[in-house]
């Protein structure tokens, strides 16, 4: 990251963008950092100015908390002001649940398109989602980072096998040092339901898309983020699974943010 702006609270956010054109802003998920979301800027780039930037508290950005979900849509704001006060943004999993908050928010925002924001679509789901948050707040308050992390990768459906194998590997440091901010992502998913009544509040185009290889219920999320904004649009992308291949997703992305 080439560059850094200022928070509302200090904190400072590094980010770098490429190409010229309208303003597309890439907001990652959890346990990522902008370096996870920089392929999908190379193709975009050919059409627009593309912003990639590290959410507080990972990679070069900083975090001077405390932290609220108000502080993570403030840096939003903090890097499209940088970038020229109006963007589009694109996320990815729980990084499309702060893209949608900010819409809502008032944010200068023209479009918003995400990418299987996890939303919980069961009753089970919910209570699975609740027993996360109680028992990572608790790791992480113990400083258990590691533990942390397993649950995580346990809520994303890995079996035990690779969890144990990717300890064993030498990306885990990394993972663990970022580990915090999985309370981050935890607090901007809500209770882990679709919000509709915040929904309900964007007034831009929104594009939710799912991989058609995915897990159901993830595009039934992304069916419900559409129906539930008054601009919505829902699509799936053939063969594609969450680790979706940006030469798939840009086009679509392109597309759409054209309009």
């Amino acid at each position: 990251m080439d560059k850094n702006t200022l928070s509302h609270d200090g904190t400072y956010l590094a980010y770098e963008s490429a190409g010229r054109g309208p303003v597309v802003v890439l907001v990652s998920g959890a346990m990522s950092t902008g370096a996870t979301v920089a392929p999908l800027a190379a193709p975009l780039s050919e059409r627009f100015r593309v912003v990639v930037y590290d959410r507080r508290g990972r990679g070069a950005s900083t975090d001077a908390g405390p932290y609220a979900v108000e502080r993570e849509v403030e840096d939003l704001a903090a890097v499209i002001e940088a970038v020229g006060g109006g963007a589009s943004l694109y996320g990815i999993s729980s990084g499309g649940a702060l893209a949608l908050r900010a819409a809502a928010s008032g944010l200068p925002v023209r479009h918003v398109a995400v990418y299987e924001t996890p939303y919980a679509m069961s009753e089970e789901e919910l209570a699975a989602r609740a027993r996360y948050t109680e028992n990572l707040t608790r790791a992480l308050a113990e400083g258990r980072r590691g533990d942390a992390v397993e649950l995580f990768l346990r809520l994303t459906g890995l079996g035990e096998a690779t969890i144990q194998g990717a300890r064993q590997s030498p990306m885990w440091a990394g993972m663990e040092s970022i580990a915090p901010s999985l309370a981050y992502d935890d607090a901007v998913m809500g209770d882990g339901g679709v919000p509709r009544e915040l929904l309900a509040e964007i007034r831009v185009p929104v594009l939710s898309i799912a991989g058609d290889a995915s897990p159901g219920w993830m595009r039934e999320a992304a069916r419900a983020i559409a129906e539930s904004v008054p601009r919505g649009t829902y699509r799936t992308l053939e063969g594609q699974t969450h680790m979706v291949e940006p030469d798939v997703l840009a086009p679509v992305l392109a597309d759409f943010f054209a309009r």
